[in-house]
């Protein structure tokens, strides 16, 4: 019987996602099914690159097992369902942390592995796929093959950012990165335009491991990409640290229409703006608020009622980052439909093994918009081509509307990809941006 399993962000809620096979462990050649497959991890995509219409996907959530750690050197193997919030549970309290999260911690391994995630340190990290040892890949005739930098090293590098469609992920060795206590040392600064970003983030490289900044793009004329500029490092000395107490705050319900609109997100921009009374700010914060603070509101979707919202997040080269960008905020703050989150960060120089891999050097920008039908749908194939002519790319993982023209365009890999992918296997956004 066929299940509906949604796309976590909210945009495809009610459409058909394929069968459901919740076994443990999966025999490709016997499942009871028609292919095409897809792996399905903890369904927090936002787009259609975890949905698989028509196909079978193979829930991968019971393949939650910690399977082996070395506490002196901080090599982890685990199944690929696991959760990041499991790794952090056995890590932490050892002294290692995950070496690239994103911003939750409720995401599979596979599908870091498979989307090659990035967080808030590729400047001095890279993306997820630079800490991955190897791991075991099941192929749908038969064949269980080790993947690493030395061993089957064209299906490590189609895997790592491979979208699933390359075979299953059973269980993968990372190595996680060193960390005596979770607290960062935080500072906040607040930056009056685009300009001021970019002077901070550069300096900031330097000296800081985590960066990140929320931009209001709302803000037009000499405003035009101001925002707080966030950057922290561990406090790396043994400490103790309070147990977060805090619960995650309940969204209970769908509302009728998004709550998300132009009045609420223009109240919403200008007091956050505005919420520090000092240009810069310092303290101590545990890593829950730092890295997830989205994780402490349960459902949060939910804020943009029952037709969802579109994800947008593209990365501009370095050379044309910053007209670019600044060309992407005015198209916005033009078209009043501003974004509720707004996050800017530059990417740094540490190139990823993986073929299909988004993070590169330049400048990424990630924005959530209401779906309001074919009046956002306008606006983000008009930021396509501020993000095309500055020789750009978009995120598969984040997206539900990429046309096949730009995916070419943002992933000059693809035809080195596709020898790659196991024939029974594929996906929506596989589909979608293939013709």
């Amino acid at each position: 019987m066929a299940t509906n399993y949604p796309a976590w962000g909210g945009l495809n809620f009610g459409q058909q996602q394929g069968k459901i096979i919740p076994n443990r462990f999966f025999s490709l050649t016997n499942i009871d099914a028609h292919p095409p497959f897809l792996p399905y991890g903890n369904g927090r995509s936002y787009g259609d690159s975890c949905q698989n219409t028509g196909g079978v996907l193979l829930d991968c959530r019971g393949l939650n097992h910690l399977m082996a750690f070395d506490r002196k050197t901080g090599v982890l193997k685990c199944e690929a369902g696991v959760l990041l919030s499991q790794i952090l549970r056995l890590a932490i309290p050892h002294g290692w942390f995950l070496p690239v999260t994103p911003g939750t911690r409720f995401v599979t391994v596979g599908g870091c592995i498979a989307n090659d995630v990035h967080g808030k340190n590729h400047h001095r990290a890279g993306a997820f796929g630079c800490h991955v040892r190897c791991f075991e890949l099941k192929r749908s005739n038969g064949q269980s093959l080790i993947c690493s930098p030395k061993e089957n090293t064209d299906l490590f590098r189609a895997t790592i950012g491979g979208l699933g469609i390359t075979g299953l992920i059973t269980w993968a060795e990372i190595q996680l990165a060193p960390c005596q206590n979770p607290l960062i040392g935080q500072e906040t600064i607040r930056f009056p335009n685009l300009g001021e970003f970019f002077t901070l983030s550069d300096e900031s490289d330097q000296k800081y491991e985590f960066t990140v900044a929320w931009v209001d793009c709302l803000a037009r004329g000499r405003s035009l990409g101001r925002g707080h500029f966030i950057r922290g490092n561990f406090i790396n000395k043994p400490a103790h640290y309070p147990a977060y107490g805090r619960k995650a705050l309940p969204m209970p319900i769908d509302p009728p229409f998004s709550l998300v609109n132009s009045l609420s997100l223009k109240i919403f921009n200008a007091l956050y703006y505005s919420r520090q009374a000092t240009k810069k700010s310092a303290k101590t914060v545990r890593y829950e608020p730092f890295f997830y603070p989205l994780d402490s509101i349960d459902n949060w979707n939910r804020l943009y009622g029952k037709r969802g919202f579109y994800q947008y997040q593209c990365v501009i080269p370095p050379e044309t980052s910053r007209d670019g960008i600044r060309e992407i905020l005015e198209r916005i703050a033009m078209s009043g439909l501003g974004s509720f989150l707004a996050v800017l960060k530059k990417f740094g120089n540490i190139p990823s093994p993986g073929l299909l891999s988004f993070p590169r050097p330049g400048v990424t920008l990630a924005l959530d918009f209401p779906n309001l039908g074919e009046k956002t749908r306008n606006l983000l194939s008009s930021l396509d081509q501020v993000v095309s002519h500055a020789g750009g790319a978009l995120y598969p993982a984040k997206d539900a509307r990429m046309s096949e023209e730009m995916f070419r365009q943002s992933f000059p890999g693809t035809d080195a990809f596709i020898p790659f992918i196991d024939p029974a296997f594929g996906s929506c956004f596989w589909n979608r941006v293939n013709g």
